[in-house]
């Protein structure tokens, strides 16, 4: 199949889920407005950070004006699980695809551009997933920068309920998987009483939010890891 063809099925595979990132960044532009980030930074920002996790751990580390390292730590933290997924997915191309190709294909790496990328059949031609990216990435950075306007032009209380909906897309997120694997779903539980013990025990009370995350993020990830690995039949 020619590169042409390859790339618009990869548009086609994109338009939804540039829909999808667009609701979900517009939330996020508004926790970047609260930040004190401008239209043009948040449209930066999402455009160089392709994870919704990660950015909110990016603008809520800036909100809370921590420290550029942890700033750097906690967006590696939380967005570590790319490394998988880029792993994963060079092992789906040719030997004979160029380095310039897998780069540019790992930087657009996403939860859901890796799903219909790996469903691919036979090799992966990386013309899908420019063709993917190239619808995703743009709304996904234009939702952000709309939300940050949106959060300069609407009154207070809208802008704090809008912020809430960040919260309900997490809670989206975690729920079904933790319905479906008791490991994750005691992950979880243990993730939210720990955060809020962090908040009120003394001496890790007074660390920032960004190193709170850091820490419980990988020790508990570590422990379920050890305790719970992931079989290969998984």
């Amino acid at each position: 199949m020619k590169n042409k063809s390859v790339f618009f099925n990869g548009v086609a595979a994109g338009i939804p889920i540039g829909l999808g990132y667009f609701a979900v960044s517009f939330s996020l532009g508004i926790v970047a407005r609260k930040a004190g980030l401008n239209p043009l930074q948040g449209f930066i920002a999402s455009f160089f950070n392709l994870a919704s996790a990660g950015e909110y751990a990016l603008f809520t580390s800036i909100e809370q004006i921590v420290t550029y390292i942890e700033v750097a730590v906690i967006t590696f933290v939380v967005n570590a699980r790319y490394l998988l997924m880029s792993c994963a997915l060079s092992q789906r191309f040719s030997e004979t695809t160029p380095f310039f190709h897998r780069f540019f294909v790992a930087f657009g790496i996403t939860d859901e551009i890796f799903g219909v990328s790996i469903a691919q059949k036979g090799a992966l031609n990386p013309w899908y997933n420019y063709g993917a990216m190239a619808v995703a990435v743009p709304l996904w950075s234009l939702g952000t920068s709309l939300g940050v306007i949106a959060g300069n032009m609407l009154p207070g209380m809208a802008v704090d309920a809008l912020s809430v909906a960040l919260y309900g897309m997490f809670i989206a997120i975690i729920i079904p998987p933790a319905k479906k694997n008791m490991t994750i779903a005691s992950g979880v539980a243990v993730s939210f009483a720990l955060s809020w013990a962090f908040s009120v025990l003394p001496l890790v009370k007074n660390l920032s939010g960004g190193n709170r995350t850091i820490i419980l993020t990988v020790v508990i990830s570590a422990v379920l890891a050890y305790l719970k690995p992931v079989s290969d039949e998984e």
